[in-house]
């Protein structure tokens, strides 16, 4: 017969004591992971954000600049429509006769939080903090989504 205390290996409860410890590490992990998720999340939405304010600033410039026609009065030179943006507008030149088609975004982002291409607007005429649109023009976007920031104070909505 063979010397039992001679047999490599683990015991039970050395395997046991390792699965416990691999589960603290995991479980420290994934909240971790949330957050840097969550992030990561804020950093597209803010991007998102700019891009599309930064079409709807680039808009107004040439329409103040009369190189874009205003379709009506209420407009205030800023786009009817998100969609506007993406087909593109009519740009005119001073010089010459001539009419190029500019577009301002290559598609309408996804909000990061909601999964969607809806995002919220705002129109010229409404109030700063209007959570409806009037749908005269788009002079702001915000994300439709009601969750708390990483801040703690306030809501993706309210950027």
């Amino acid at each position: 017969m063979r010397d039992r205390r001679r047999q490599g290996g683990f015991t039970y409860i050395e395997l046991l004591a390792t699965a416990v410890i691999i589960l603290i590490l995991a479980s420290a992990a994934v909240p971790v992971y949330r957050w840097d998720q969550k992030r990561r999340y804020e950093r597209w939405l803010k991007v998102d954000l700019a891009l599309m304010r930064g079409a709807i600033d680039s808009y107004k410039q040439l329409c103040d600049e009369k190189k874009i026609l205003e379709q009506d009065v209420d407009q205030k030179c800023y786009p009817l429509t998100l969609e506007e943006l993406v087909e593109g507008v009519e740009i005119h030149s001073q010089d010459a006769d001539e009419v190029k088609k500019m577009r301002f975004l290559r598609r309408i982002p996804v909000d990061p939080f909601t999964g969607e291409e809806e995002w919220g607007k705002r129109s010229y005429q409404d109030d700063w903090d209007s959570s409806s649109w009037g749908g005269e023009n788009v002079y702001d976007v915000y994300s439709t989504s009601t969750i708390l920031a990483l801040d703690g104070k306030t809501h993706y909505n309210e950027w």
